[in-house]
């Protein structure tokens, strides 16, 4: 049946519903006309033939469109020219560039034989040049690439330095205690006073005898003596912090704080000990007197103000304190080296003295010699130091066989030799009138090394003995290879951070150059962790950087 729409004409569903997913526009109230108008249907996009995406290894053509007219005689003459001067630039061009590319081959070639045989020249110049050891041992200055966190080292300095202040303050309170409250029944005269009345006034049965005739204790007198102190007069003081030269390492790491006094020129000094973490102690370690040098331009002259400062050394004889240590009395001669100074104390109390200007003038003269000693040898220990240093003490230690520490001329020059350190005869001639000023003919060799190949600072040393003393918890001087692994951390090192290396190759580089510088392949005394820093820090100028490389492995 045939149906038909008022208006609309009949047609197939695919001509009235062209727009999918529309409403019906009837439905809506549109005409046809103004449906069309405003939703103009999108042209049908033809289908992609992907037959002509085929590759081909035929030689494209060009497509030139079918209506041109035919190209003349003329024109394909000369796209035929064309063609043909193209084709021949083109070779003279690849002719060129491959002449070029050989000329700069050549050329680097030439360049890179000129560098190495530049290289060899310089190897060869140099007597010893750098080992395996060498580069492990330099890895350990990476860690001065990366600055310390600021808020920790901040911390750890605040904390530092309120710890040192109650020290100096509990040891300075303990010193008032025994030299004022202590001071007129510990004083000798009395002793001597009641022994010359007992001489002089002896009775045959002395328990008859009066009072004042017994012999009496300290503490039943009431004698006033002549040395009787005040506050006053102890206030007038230098107070510094020393410590122990000695390759001991309980000795090394003893804490003490001095005292000079400048209303009678003694001085004292206290050690500060602690047990556990709450407990402490403080005990006398050299006891109050007029002391004198014992070693070197100064041997024999009393102490005065202008002997203590920073770095200097203060001798006594061992034989002289009886309560020192064993382990210290094996020494003739006891050194304690001044870390830190009440500058302040000093400054105000101290004055002009023209006693000493010829010695401090020959003592200035002998720090020029070793300093031109040094800045000759300093650029070829600069990346071999480690090595160096440490290998120097083991051999010079080696040829100690009386171990005393004390070495003649003879094997001195011999060392020199062996490791290759060129010091012309004249520097050591003068080097060994310097160190050898007793005129016994031996020198300690831990001197001479200092004198030749340098030393570093207290401030560096500080450290030093900070990393040890965390290391040696049990305070016996010496550090198994064992607890240095676990403790040595190499997880800041730059090398790690980016990849190029593992923690275990960094741990494993520093533990190879270490053992290189013990004795035994087990366990590391103080000396030789101290040696081999000591060595390292001969190619670091910054002092800040040489903390770095303790501070960040170490965590101090």
């Amino acid at each position: 049946m045939d149906l038909e729409v008022k208006g609309v004409a009949a047609s197939p569903v695919s001509q009235t519903q062209p727009c999918s997913g529309r409403k019906n526009p009837l439905q809506q109230g549109w005409t046809s006309k103004s449906w069309a108008m405003e939703n103009p249907c999108l042209p049908v996009v033809p289908r992609l033939d992907l037959g002509s995406l085929v590759d081909s290894d035929e030689e494209e053509q060009d497509i030139l469109p079918e209506d041109l007219p035919a190209p003349t005689g003329k024109y394909k003459l000369k796209n035929q020219q064309y063609k043909t001067e193209m084709k021949e630039e083109y070779k003279q061009y690849s002719k060129r560039n491959a002449e070029k590319t050989k000329s700069n081959i050549a050329h680097q070639q030439n360049v890179r034989n000129k560098i190495d045989g530049k290289c060899i020249q310089d190897a060869e110049a140099i007597v010893d040049d750098l080992t395996t050891l060498d580069r492990k041992a330099l890895l350990q200055h990476g860690y001065a690439d990366n600055p310390y966190t600021a808020q920790r080292t901040t911390r750890k300095s605040d904390a530092e330095v309120v710890a040192a202040e109650k020290k100096k303050q509990t040891v300075a309170e303990q010193v008032m205690l025994d030299h004022l409250s202590r001071a007129v029944i510990s004083d000798p005269e009395q002793n001597l006073t009641t022994e010359k009345q007992e001489i002089a006034h002896i009775l045959p049965d002395s328990k008859m005898a009066p009072i004042r005739f017994r012999k009496r204790t300290l503490h039943e007198t009431k004698i006033r003596t002549q040395s009787t102190l005040t506050e006053n007069m102890l206030s007038h003081k230098v107070q510094f912090d020393g410590r122990i030269i000695s390759r001991n390492g309980h000795d090394a790491c003893r804490e003490l704080v001095g005292f000079f006094f400048t209303h009678d020129q003694s001085l004292t000094i206290y050690e500060y000990r602690q047990f556990g973490k709450n407990r402490t102690n403080v005990l006398p370690f050299i006891q109050k007197s007029i002391y004198c040098h014992q070693h070197g331009r100064r041997k024999g002259k009393q102490y005065q103000l202008g002997d203590f400062y920073i770095g200097a050394n203060l001798t006594f004889l061992s034989s002289e304190h009886p309560r020192l240590p064993e382990s210290i009395k094996e020494n003739t001669v006891l050194t304690l080296r001044i870390t830190n100074i009440d500058r302040g104390a000093s400054d105000s109390l101290k004055t002009d003295s023209v006693e000493h200007d010829d010695i401090n003038n020959q003592e200035a003269n002998d720090r020029l010699v070793f300093k031109a000693i040094q800045d000759v040898l300093k650029e070829q220990l600069r990346k071999r130091g480690v090595r160096i240093f440490t290998g120097l003490g083991k051999y010079l230690q080696q040829l100690d066989k009386k171990r005393n520490g004390l070495l003649e001329k003879a094997d001195f020059k011999q060392a020199l030799e062996v490791f290759h350190l060129e010091v012309s005869e004249n520097d050591f001639e003068s080097l060994w009138l310097i160190l050898n000023g007793n005129g016994d003919g031996k020198v300690d060799y831990g001197e001479f090394r200092h004198a030749v190949v340098g030393e570093m600072n207290e401030y560096r040393k500080s450290f030093v003995r900070k990393a040890f003393m965390k290391l040696d918890f049990n305070k016996t001087g010496t550090v198994s290879i064992i607890d240095i692994r676990k403790c040595y951390c190499a997880k800041k090192h730059p090398q790690v951070i980016s990849g190029h290396s593992t923690e275990e190759e960094i741990k494993s580089s520093f533990l190879e150059t270490l053992k290189d510088a013990c004795i035994k392949s087990d366990e590391v005394s103080y000396g030789e962790f101290e040696d081999y820093y000591e060595g390292l820090s001969i190619g670091i100028i910054d002092d800040e950087d040489f903390v770095n490389i303790l501070r960040t492995p170490w965590g101090i």
